[in-house]
């Protein structure tokens, strides 16, 4: 099933339009828009109002906690790439709870699948064995499974792949309390459109499917974000969240080669984080408020004072500002309670925990910041 009109991707103009050129309601926000803001209340710091469209889009005190959530989780990360010693952050919010990175890409499973599943000097590099392997890790979506399958059957790859070898392994994984999913996100059984009363085996059937439709192979060939994510979409289980994120890691290879600005989908954390961003949208949709906030980071980051470091020259994407959302959701039940979100959660389950092992960096070589990561750790080596 397609998505409804309101996902699809907005072009950016280039320059500005003419005074007298009405701005539609579904045309991107350019970055010359003022931010305006309301008079403050007294003892209060000034709450933006931010740009003038269909309606000024009011927005809350969470709104200025998503840009200062942003630049200090990079913060952090940055602080541990360069190996200080932990505590990486006097932030209480974030030295107590887990948040993901501002960076998808930064966070260890997306590491993971890149420089583990994707780009394997050992394993076959045709679009078929890349989308197979993808799909298989993010199916689970868990280091550990992935490493379990290994043990059990060597360098995985859909040449050697046997259903009952794999559902073998898995079973015995089960029984033996061991957890194959992640908690990331909830992946659906799929029972009813594959008839299988396990929900791996479901989810196996699933690739298989994929795998004889020459998914691989059609997604080789299309042209942008939106239609290889309304492919993906098409198959039972898979919902417009699953979608796009698999579009998302599909892209990290080189079997496809979108912009990560081309297209987004929010999920239902981003959805909450919007709600409590944004107290009245002024007639945007949830994917427009998204690439608002792409359009206007370095301005914001640079109206509120904000020192924040980008992915060596790599800006915020629309994935990355999706998932902000996300956190800043999560972060808003602690550091301002008041504000609620739709889901009614109030609490963050992740407690943080630190790990002492340096981070080995890793990005899809077609971004081009693996060189520049070489060049910074040289700088910092002789510097001492």
């Amino acid at each position: 099933m397609s998505p409804k009109s309101s996902n699809a991707p907005h072009k950016r103009p280039r320059g500005r339009p003419p005074k007298s050129r009405p701005v539609a309601a579904t045309a991107s926000l350019p970055m010359y828009l003022p931010v305006v803001t309301r008079p403050p209340e007294p003892s209060a710091a000034p709450i933006p109002i931010v740009l003038r469209h269909l309606a000024p889009a009011k927005v809350s005190e969470v709104y200025e906690s998503y840009w200062r959530f942003a630049a200090e989780r990079q913060a952090v990360f940055f602080r541990r790439t360069r190996g200080e010693t932990y505590p990486w952050t006097d932030n209480p919010v974030l030295a107590i709870y887990k948040f993901t990175n501002a960076y998808r890409a930064s966070d260890r499973v997306s590491q993971y699948l890149i420089r583990h599943v994707i780009y394997r000097d050992d394993l076959p590099k045709s679009p078929r064995e890349v989308f197979f392997r993808i799909l298989l890790f993010k199916l689970f979506n868990k280091i550990e499974t992935w490493e379990l399958l290994e043990r059990a059957h060597g360098p995985i790859t859909f040449e050697d792949y046997q259903f009952d070898a794999y559902d073998a392994v898995l079973m015995r994984a089960m029984r033996t309390g061991r957890r194959i999913y992640s908690a990331a996100y909830i992946m659906p059984p799929g029972s009813r459109a594959f008839g299988r009363p396990a929900k791996h085996q479901n989810h196996l059937l699933l690739l298989e499917r994929m795998m004889a439709d020459r998914l691989a192979e059609q997604l080789a060939q299309t042209r942008t974000m939106q239609e290889g994510f309304e492919k993906l979409r098409a198959y039972p289980t898979i919902g417009d969240f699953l979608a796009y994120q698999f579009i998302t890691d599909i892209n990290y290879s080189e079997l496809t080669d979108f912009s990560e600005m081309d297209f987004v989908v929010p999920g239902p954390g981003a959805r909450d984080g919007l709600r409590k961003c944004f107290v009245d949208p002024g007639g945007l949709n949830e994917p427009e408020l998204i690439r608002l906030m792409a359009d206007l980071q370095e301005q914001e980051f640079e109206r509120l004072g904000l020192d924040f470091q980008s992915l060596w020259g790599r800006r915020l994407q629309l994935i990355d500002c999706q998932n902000l959302f996300c956190e800043v959701d999560k972060y808003a039940r602690v550091a301002h309670p008041q504000v609620a979100g739709k889901t009614g959660r109030v609490r963050i389950k992740q407690k943080f925990e630190p790990t002492p092992e340096p981070i080995d960096l890793f990005y899809p070589p077609k971004w081009k910041l693996n060189e520049k990561i070489c060049v910074a750790a040289s700088q910092r080596a002789a510097a001492g």
